[in-house]
This record gives structure tokens, C-alpha cells and sequence, in this order.
């Protein structure tokens, strides 16, 4: 059949659009409105819009979280997603739908990534790493498994938006049963109501604070600051800078390789929601790994070792014709890649201080978006060199691997309570420390005010 002459006449389609139900095999808000042929741009421009609104949102959050407290930051990012979620529903055209998304896109990261700071704020060293990793497996892989196969026994993708928007009202229970960051309250000077959360969580725990403990944290509180605390200070400080540089540049690195692999996966030949199952598998074995080995080999071990296995995988991989065999060395990478990821996440929270924790996870998690945001034109280029893609995010995992091994060491180590804390931690405990002679470092357990590990 021979294609139309190219100076034929367009017309508009007159009687609407019949869609086959085969990738997708139920109704979405393109087939719903139509947003094809002259309306296609809508899907790409609402996508945009959902990750500027992810872009604001998690550093508006963490800013949030750093200089009101975690659990306004965490309450207020679910409902604000809830709210985006719901009224999505009642949306008509295009740009409402558009602002609405906007709304899901501000809580997008801030919704868990304030309540995985808050987990570490709190827990003890010893049981630090299982607590967070293990709790991520559990819900986050579970869900992210069962999601697209909910999402078809649903059938409707209003009923699912209301599914997955109305649950995040829970949170205005938080306040009731969630305490504030004690770490959070000494950093702004709060002692008072810190001590009364450790009296009541010795409470609930049956057990009682003892009172040299008390009197220490209490003592440490009087302590003047000989630094400055806010977060100007994360820009002025030039090791939690050159520190937040390597990160950045590591973690953006890591997310465009395991932003790609699942882009990719869907141009491998099998089915769309299988790949998603698939890919989101990795996440538990990847997790309950690093809970399990994280405090034992180190974080610097597991932050790099996964990472350049991942790159090794994707180089052999680009030289492979499409199959199984491709599909099942991109899907071992991801999960190299998830490890890596997940230790570097804890990594950096380790790292920097309390008063900047959340403020510079936030960075650390935007830089992440943008390194997502370019994997799609990285998937895309390989329309005209297909080894492209995969042998880029080799490289990317290599250079992700070097900037991993600037950070500093944090295994068996309390979180950096302040500024000064922190500069001390990156000197003493980076690969190329200034100060080799470990019976002069000034930075340990005994040297810090962490005195009462709940």
C-alpha cells in the first residue's frame, strides 16, 4: 500500500477515536479525553509538570522539615498529595488535570524521604540499617509489585487514582503517635520537649532514662554553637560542600542508570506491566541484602561494589542481540543499581549534620530528578546506535563508583549532631582523610553527644 501523497489534505477526525485496549487493557485519561494525534503533547507536557511540581516540592519539604520540624514537613506533603490525588478525579480539561498532578508531584519524594530521615534520627546505631532498609523492602517493593496488577483488577484509573490518593489521610494521625525528631528539637535549641518525648518513650518502652544520661544530654544542650546551624552553613562549610558535590554527582549518576534500565526494559519485547513487576522485584532482594550486610562491610563497600557490577552488566549487555538473555542481564544490573542507590541514600544522611539533614537529602533527591529527566533522550538515542544506551550507563555507573569513594566512612558511627560534627566526620573518615593516625581522631561515639540511643 502506497503512503498518501505528502501535500494531501488533513482533515480532523470527525466521529472521535475507537482505541484498542492491548498494552493497556483498560480506559486511561488519554483514551477518556482523547489526547492524541493534535492532543498528544498533553501527556508529555502534564508528565513535565508532575516532575516540576517533584523538583519544588522536595526541596520546599526538606527546607520545611529542617526549619519547622519532620512531622509538619510529613504531614502537610501527604495531604497535599492526597488532595492533587482526589481532585484529579473531577478534573475536565487538560490544564486542571495538569495542576493537579502539579500538587501529587510536590509530595512525590518528600512523603517517605521525611519519614526515612526521622527513622534514622531515632533509631540506634546497632539497629539503624535493618530498621530502614528492611521496612523499605517490605512496603515500598511489596506495593511497587503489586501495583500495576491492581491497577488492571481495578479496571479504571479514577477508581485508582482514589485508591492510591485517600490512604495518605493517615498521616493527620501522626502527630498522635509519632514524636518529633529529639535530634531535630536539640538542634533548634528545644531540650525541654525532647526531654519530655524520651520520658514518655522510656514510658511506653517500660524503662527508665538514667540519670547520668540525662544529665549529659541535658549538659550538652547548654553547650554554646561555635558554628553556624543553618543551612546557609551547608554552602559555607567547604567539606560538607566538596562532600555534597561528590554525592550529587554519584547519586544523579546512579538514577539516570536506574531511571534507563526500566526505560529500556520496555523496548526489550515482553510485556509492559511483567517488566514493572520485574524491575520492582529487584527492590527487595536488593534491600534485605543491604539490611542484612550494610553495617558489616560498610557503606563505602556497598555503595560502590553493586555499582560497578551494574556497569560491567551493561556493557556486556550493549553487545547482546534483544532476548532473554539481555532482559535478564539488565534486570541483575538494576538490581546492583538498587542496592547502590539505597546505600548511598543512607550514606548521605549519615553524613550531614542534623540542622541540614533534610534540607541536603533534598538536594541529593533533586539531583536525582534531574538525572532522570535525561535517561528517556539517553533510551531515545539508541533509535540510531542501539548499543548506546547501555554502554553510557556503564560509564555512568563508573563515574558514579569515583565520586562514591570521596565520601566518608559513617559504619558504627552516630549521626553528626552539628556543623563542627560534621566537618570532623569527612576529615577524619574519608578514603583520603587528613589525618591518618586513627589514635588522634577526635570523631567517635564517645566524643559526640549521642548519650541516649532509643
Amino acid at each position: 500500500m502506497m503512503p498518501p501523497d505528502p501535500n494531501t489534505t488533513l482533515e480532523r477526525c470527525q466521529y472521535g477515536w475507537e482505541f484498542q485496549f492491548k498494552d493497556i487493557p483498560y480506559p486511561t485519561v488519554v483514551t477518556d479525553r482523547g489526547w492524541v494525534c493534535e492532543y498528544a503533547g498533553n501527556v508529555p507536557t502534564a508528565q513535565t509538570i508532575f516532575f516540576v511540581g517533584s523538583l519544588l516540592g522536595t526541596l520546599f519539604f526538606g527546607w520545611l522539615a529542617d526549619r519547622f520540624g519532620r512531622v509538619p514537613a510529613l504531614v502537610g506533603s501527604n495531604l497535599i498529595a492526597c488532595i492533587g490525588g482526589v481532585a484529579t478525579v473531577f478534573t475536565n480539561g487538560f490544564w486542571d488535570f495538569a495542576f493537579c498532578r502539579f500538587l501529587v508531584g510536590l509530595s512525590l519524594d518528600s512523603g517517605f524521604m521525611i519519614m526515612y530521615i526521622m527513622v534514622l534520627e531515632y533509631v540506634g546505631i546497632r539497629h539503624r540499617t535493618w530498621v530502614a532498609n528492611g521496612s523499605l523492602a517490605i512496603y515500598f517493593g511489596v506495593s511497587s509489585m503489586l501495583m500495576p496488577w491492581v491497577a488492571i483488577a481495578i479496571g479504571d484509573w479514577q477508581k485508582f487514582a482514589l485508591l492510591t490518593s485517600l490512604p495518605m489521610l493517615i498521616t493527620l494521625g501522626v502527630p498522635f503517635v509519632i514524636p518529633e525528631s529529639t535530634r531535630w528539637l536539640a538542634s533548634k535549641d528545644k531540650g525541654d520537649k525532647a526531654v519530655k518525648i524520651f520520658k514518655r518513650i522510656a514510658k511506653v518502652n517500660g524503662n527508665k532514662v538514667p540519670g547520668h544520661v540525662m544529665n549529659n544530654f541535658l549538659q550538652s544542650l547548654r553547650q554554646p554553637k561555635t558554628s553556624d546551624e543553618s543551612i546557609a552553613a551547608l554552602f559555607n562549610s567547604r567539606e560538607l560542600l566538596k562532600t555534597m558535590i561528590a554525592a550529587i554527582v554519584a547519586y544523579m549518576s546512579a538514577t539516570m542508570v536506574f531511571d534507563g534500565l526500566v526505560r529500556l526494559s520496555e523496548h526489550l519485547g515482553l510485556d509492559f506491566f511483567l517488566i514493572f513487576t520485574l524491575s520492582s522485584a529487584t527492590e527487595i532482594p536488593a534491600l534485605l541484602t543491604l539490611a542484612f550486610v550494610l553495617d558489616r562491610w560498610g557503606r563505602r563497600v556497598l555503595a560502590c561494589g553493586p555499582i560497578v557490577l551494574a556497569g560491567i552488566l551493561n556493557v556486556a549487555a550493549a553487545f547482546l542481540a534483544k532476548g532473554v538473555l539481555q532482559v535478564v542481564l539488565t534486570l541483575v544490573a538494576r538490581f546492583f543499581v538498587n542496592m547502590s542507590l539505597s546505600a548511598l541514600v543512607q550514606w548521605v544522611t549519615e553524613i550531614l549534620p542534623t540542622p541540614v539533614r533534610a534540607t541536603g537529602s533534598s538536594i541529593l533527591h533533586v539531583s536525582g530528578f534531574f538525572g532522570g529527566m535525561f535517561s528517556p533522550f539517553v533510551v531515545y538515542a539508541g533509535l540510531y546506535w542501539t548499543p548506546f544506551p547501555l554502554l553510557l550507563f556503564g560509564i555512568l555507573a563508573f563515574i558514579a563508583c569515583a565520586m562514591s569513594l570521596l565520601l566518608p566512612e559513617t559504619m558504627g558511627l552516630p549521626l553528626p549532631q552539628t556543623i563542627t560534627e560534621g566537618e570532623r566526620l569527612i576529615q577524619e573518615k574519608s578514603l583520603f582523610r587528613r589525618n591518618p593516625d586513627p589514635t588522634t581522631a577526635v570523631y567517635n561515639e564517645e566524643s559526640t553527644n549521642e548519650k541516649i540511643v532509643l
